[in-house]
């Protein structure tokens, strides 16, 4: 007989509608929770839903639908009969709500009445602003929430002679739901320990400006000047070669100087000036993009890998499950319920199996379990004293850059000893990443980019490279319930570190090893920037102008990795809490990836569709899209850095917002159309639609367009640049930054969580980031050695609190 999952204890009732919920429920229902889906008579909307606008039959169920839908339960209550659902909520874990579920205006059910009537129930409440503030009733789309975040113009992304670009994919909702699962995890861990529920509550908007944008406002005020102010296309970036579009990155001074080889013109390379890659490379590009164009995709790849140039085919729906490295690994499996194909869930563990996915509920299928008789739950009478749900845990922090980090980085805010590893030699690369000149004191100290992702955490840094830091190494994993990685493979295969060596050094040990492409395939060594995962995974394919290559997003491809990783690794706790057995959790960051992509794999395999990116319009809204304004009037009609380049983000998802925005802009003749009062005689007539919208708000600043729609129920969005994000008052009111005092930086902005714990009122505790090596004396006193036996090591340059060259 089979091991119960890890999550088969829970109970989880899904009350809500749209994507993040269903992906929250999905990542949940496949870590063997048992999910009930509350629908109302009338079936969820993704029962009908298509993004290509294939015709789902009567009686059958959209493809997406029985994606996110595998392994659950469906039973039907109408909304003014809720009080069917008291014995299955009494008995229930946890509540997975949002408010464009039927259900949300449901008095009785609404996050505080379900906390109220059910103390021990965790419910997660999925918003687009938060469930306070003044935001928190305001019109919202995934698009509109994007420009909000900055996460529109992101890391510059776009030419700047066209409008700013959104990462296509509704990427904001699939990973609001993976936070929002993950949060829901957490939550129950620490019911384990208090005894009660608590509300969760998650901001898309708050998700969207981790996922999207890095650390922006902590580093204008840290450096006192914006991350990037211009708008550029990256350059290789994405290009078409002679069989199909390959991506290139060129983001550090070795890698533009090995592309400069690669393409045969080593004289590109400025010595004066290693580091002016993007004007460089912009120069430069017609006769890269020749170069290109002349060979192969695997002749490019193969080549560019040879130098350790960042690559990878750009993916998409119609090629992905042929891709030789998906097929070596088994990443696509066919649905249980239709036979298409999809993805496997984004992490494996090496101590059990998961279960497998069961076919998606037919409508209302497990009615009859509302009459079952259920033993109620009972909250504790006096909780614990403190409900951080990885208090007491001690976790090794072997990452770097963003991806791990990002995951490391929750596990620090929730209570867990976070000890981040470096070496003086090879410190973590966000160090680098600041534009401070190496003649400053202490210059590796001042990355907002490292501030931000490793607040909280202890330092120490080891020399593993030497006989005596593999040493020290093997001790401290020795006293840590959970290591955390996210090198090459061959990084720690080369030092004898792989997982059953650290298992022979702590038997229950989690060991969670986040490796771009997987522990093996054709592309395990193949290097990882979160851009390369986006042009693997079909992130990048759905992202930019029709007209155009695709645009590599830039940002997702690394917190994504993270939040699955944080997934996984709670799955493996859960399993090691009862059992007392550690595993391996092998959380790729290209799996991420492909399951928030999942979309375009399953439209194609179910019904021959390619996905395609549409610039700023989408699959749901219509009309969608950027209209440019006015711009500043303190700036002369410009923008902050003097350029014509201000937007706002409009979507109508509804034919009463049409009427709503007609009326609002003064029913112009063209707008009374009557074929535009339904979606599909919107969509086709979109470019009139946006020539005269555009026009309407052309002559209004972006202020004036915004409080003109949103006052009337219009979603809309001014497009922010990122590191304006503190001047929303919506995050000002739910405290999303924290004031951080660091020794050598002083005091800055930073952010916290995009969720908020109501069973952790005074909100989340910032500590500055560690100092390079600032625990050394701490953590190697903690494994017996002595003052001396330390400052012999600080001698020896094994370990050491500079950088050393």
């Amino acid at each position: 007989m089979s091991a119960p999952a890890p999550l088969h204890q829970y109970l989880i009732v899904d009350l809500s509608a749209g994507i993040a919920g269903a992906y929250c429920t999905k990542l949940l229902a496949d870590g063997g929770a048992e999910v009930v889906k509350v629908e109302t008579p009338q079936g969820d909307s993704l029962r009908s839903w298509s993004a290509s606008g294939a015709d789902v039959a009567a009686g059958t169920d959209g493809a997406l639908f029985s994606y996110l839908s595998s392994s659950k339960k469906s039973v039907v209550v109408d909304t003014d009969e809720a009080d069917r659902l008291g014995a299955l909520l009494g008995s229930a874990d946890a509540v997975i709500w949002s408010r464009e579920s039927p259900f949300a205006t449901v008095e009785s059910l609404t996050p505080a009445a379900l906390a109220a009537a059910h103390p021990h129930l965790v419910v997660t409440a999925i918003t687009p602003f938060g469930l306070e503030g003044p935001w928190s009733d305001r019109a919202a789309t995934e698009f509109t929430v994007q420009a909000w975040s900055g996460g529109v113009i992101g890391l510059g992304r776009g030419a700047p002679d066209r409008a700013p670009i959104h990462v296509g994919g509704q990427i904001g909702e699939w990973f609001g739901g993976a936070y929002a699962s993950a949060a829901t995890l957490a939550a129950l861990r620490a019911a384990g320990k208090t005894g009660r529920g608590q509300i969760v509550d998650l901001s898309t908007l708050e998700t969207a400006v981790a996922g999207l944008t890095y650390h922006p406002v902590t580093f204008l005020e840290m450096r006192k000047r914006p991350f990037r102010s211009e708008r550029s296309i990256f350059v290789p970036g994405v290009a078409q070669a002679a069989d199909g579009m390959v991506a290139l990155g060129a983001a550090t001074a070795q890698q533009w100087s090995d592309l400069c080889v690669l393409v045969g013109h080593p004289e590109w390379v400025d010595p004066e000036a290693p580091l002016a890659i993007t004007a460089r490379a912009g120069e430069l590009a017609p006769q890269i993009y020749e170069w290109i164009a002349e060979r192969t995709v695997e002749d490019v790849a193969d080549q560019a890998s040879a130098f350790r140039i960042p690559n990878s085919p750009v993916i998409n729906g119609a090629n992905a499950a042929d891709t030789a490295h998906f097929r070596e690994r088994g990443t696509f499996i066919k649905n249980p319920t239709s036979g298409f194909s999809q993805p496997d869930r984004p992490y494996a563990m090496s101590a059990f199996d998961l279960p497998r996915p069961e076919a998606a509920p037919r409508l209302g299928e497990h009615t009859d379990m509302l009459s079952e008789h259920r033993e109620t739950r009972v909250a504790a009478d006096t909780p614990a004293v403190s409900g951080l749900p990885f208090e007491g845990m001690r976790v090794l922090d072997m990452t770097a850059f963003w991806a791990g980090p990002s995951c490391s980085h929750i596990l620090a805010t929730l209570g867990a000893e976070v000890i981040h590893l470096e070496s003086t030699s090879r410190p973590d690369g966000t160090r680098m990443i600041a534009g401070v000149p190496m003649t400053d004191e202490l210059w590796w100290e001042k990355s907002p980019i490292f501030s931000g992702l490793n607040t909280n955490k202890k330092s120490i840094t080891l020399n593993f490279q030497t006989e005596r830091g593999q040493e020290l190494l093997r001790e401290l994993i020795k006293t840590c319930d959970v290591l955390v990685e996210n090198y090459t493979p061959r990084v720690l295969d080369q030092i004898g570190l792989d997982y059953d060596a650290v298992r022979a050094l702590r038997p229950d040990i989690i060991m969670v090893r986040m490796p771009g492409f997987g522990l093996d395939g054709p592309w395990r060594d193949k290097a990882a920037f979160a851009y390369v995962i986006e042009d693997a995974s079909g992130l990048t394919w759905l992202t930019g102008h029709p007209d155009q290559n695709p645009v590599e997003p830039y940002t997702i491809g690394d917190p994504n990795a993270g939040i699955h990783a944080l997934n996984g690794l709670l799955i493996a706790l859960a399993h090691r809490d009862r059992t007392g057995e550690g595993t391996l959790v092998e959380a790729s960051m290209v799996d991420a990836a492909l399951n928030v992509a999942a979309e375009q794999f399953i439209e194609y395999s179910a019904y021959g569709n390619l996905l395609n990116r549409q610039g700023n319009r989408g699959p749901v809204s219509a009309p969608q899209n950027l209209y440019r304004t006015s711009g500043l009037e303190e700036h002369g009609g410009l923008d902050e850095f003097g350029r014509d380049d201000n937007w706002v983000a409009v979507a109508v998802e509804t034919d009463a917002q049409w009427a709503a925005l007609r009326q609002a802009i003064g029913s112009p003749d063209w707008a009374t159309d009557p074929a535009l009062e339904t979606a599909a005689g919107r969509r086709s007539a979109h470019d009139l639609i946006d020539e005269r919208l555009g026009a309407w708000c052309r002559e209004r600043s972006d202020d004036e367009v915004v409080s003109t729609l949103w006052e009337v129920g219009v979603p809309v969005a001014k497009v922010m640049q990122p590191h304006r994000q503190a001047d929303l008052e919506q995050l000002r009111a739910r405290g999303f930054f924290a004031q951080v005092t660091h020794p050598v930086n002083g005091t800055a902005s930073h952010t916290t969580l995009p969720v908020q714990f109501s069973g952790e009122p005074g909100g989340h505790t910032m500590r500055p980031a560690p100092l390079l090596g600032e625990h050394n004396t701490e953590i190697l006193s903690g494994l017996g050695l002595s003052a001396a036996d330390i400052e012999a090591l600080e001698q020896d340059r094994v370990i050491g609190t500079k950088l050393a060259f």
